[in-house]
C-alpha cells in the first residue's frame, strides 16, 4: 500500500514538474525523494512521470492520479484536524438532557453558554424527566443532564443551577385572583380547601413532595383535583378554569389568557431547585470544555 508521504512527494513533483524544486520544498534532499516517486509507481504498477534531462511531465496515469491523490491528502488532513477538535473539546458532540419545566429556568442559558464555548461542537437535546435522565446518564447516552434534586447517586457529579420561588396560578376571575390584585403576596393559607391541580407522585415526584411540604408546613388541606406531570398541562388546567396551582416563577413566561399568577408567602422557603449532573467517569472532552464555561 502507498503511504502518504508518497503521495506528497507525488503531488509536490506533479505542480513543480521538477524533482530539484519539489524537494526544496518538501524540505529533503533530491534522492529519497525519487526513492518515494519510484516506490508509489512501482506499487500502482504504472510510470507516472515522463523524465528527460529538460523536463518533467506526467503521464496519462500521472494526470488521472494526481486528482485522487489531492483528494487522499486532503480528507487525510481533515481526518486529523476533527480528531484534534474533538480531543480539545472543539468538536464532536454534547447530549443535554432536561426537563420540560427546567427548560423554562435553565435551558436558552446553558444553550447560549454552549453556542459560544464550544461552536463547533453538536447538541443534542432530550426532553425527560428526572428519572429517565439519571438512568440515561448511568447508560453513557446523556453528557449532562437538568435534574430536580436529591441526586444520590455516588457515580454522578453535581451542582445546583438554579432557584427560584413557587407562584400561584390563578384562572381569572377566581376569587383568590381578586384578593391578590393589589400586588401583595398571597398567603399560602388562602389555598386550604382549595381545588388544588397537583403533580402526579411517580412522573413528577419532586414538586408533589415540595407542594405537601409546602401545604403540610402551613397546615392546610386542599383538595387534590387532578394529578399531572407537566407544569404546561397543570397551566392549561388552570386555564380552563379547573382550579388553582402552585408552579416556578418561570411558568409564568407561558402566557396564558386565561391565567393570572401572583406572588405567594409562605410560611417557610421553598425555592424550586435545578440541577446540573454528569456521570464523574465521563470522558467526552466537549463536555469537559462546555462544564469549564457553566
Amino acid at each position: 500500500m502507498f503511504t502518504l508521504s508518497q503521495l506528497t512527494t507525488f503531488v509536490a513533483v506533479a505542480e513543480e514538474l521538477h524533482f530539484g524544486r519539489a524537494a526544496e520544498r518538501l524540505r529533503m534532499t533530491q534522492p529519497p525523494l525519487s526513492r518515494q516517486i519510484q516506490l508509489l509507481e512501482g506499487f500502482l504498477g504504472a510510470q507516472l512521470f515522463d523524465r528527460s534531462n529538460r523536463s518533467v511531465r506526467l503521464t496519462p496515469a500521472g494526470r488521472a492520479f494526481l486528482h485522487d491523490a489531492r483528494r487522499i491528502l486532503r480528507q487525510a488532513e481533515q481526518a486529523t484536524l476533527a480528531v484534534r477538535q474533538v480531543s480539545a473539546g472543539e468538536a464532536g458532540s454534547i447530549a443535554i438532557g432536561f426537563t420540560a419545566a427546567g427548560a423554562y429556568s435553565m435551558l436558552d442559558t446553558l444553550l447560549a453558554t454552549a453556542r459560544a464555548s464550544v461552536p463547533g461542537v453538536e447538541i443534542v437535546l432530550r426532553e425527560m424527566v428526572t428519572r429517565d435522565q439519571l438512568e440515561a446518564l448511568g447508560a453513557s447516552s446523556l453528557d449532562l443532564a437538568l435534574v430536580r434534586p436529591p441526586v444520590t447517586d455516588a457515580d454522578l457529579t453535581y451542582r445546583p443551577a438554579v432557584r427560584e420561588q413557587l407562584v400561584a396560578a390563578l384562572p381569572v376571575g377566581h376569587p383568590l385572583a381578586t384578593a391578590a390584585d393589589n400586588g401583595e403576596p398571597l398567603d399560602i393559607r388562602a389555598f386550604d380547601r382549595q381545588e388544588v391541580l397537583m403533580y402526579s407522585p411517580v412522573e413528577a415526584r419532586y414538586f408533589h413532595e415540595l407542594l405537601i411540604s409546602v401545604f403540610r408546613a402551613a397546615g392546610i388541606t386542599p383538595v387534590f383535583s387532578q394529578y399531572l406531570s407537566q407544569v404546561h398541562s397543570i397551566l392549561a388546567l388552570v386555564n380552563g378554569g379547573w382550579g388553582v396551582a402552585l408552579v416556578p416563577e418561570t411558568a409564568a413566561l407561558l402566557r396564558y389568557a386565561g391565567v393570572v399568577f401572583r406572588p405567594v408567602r409562605l410560611t417557610a422557603p421553598a425555592p424550586v431547585e435545578l440541577t446540573l449532573a454528569w456521570r464523574t467517569n465521563n470522558d467526552n472532552p466537549a463536555l469537559s470544555a462546555l462544564l469549564e464555561h457553566l
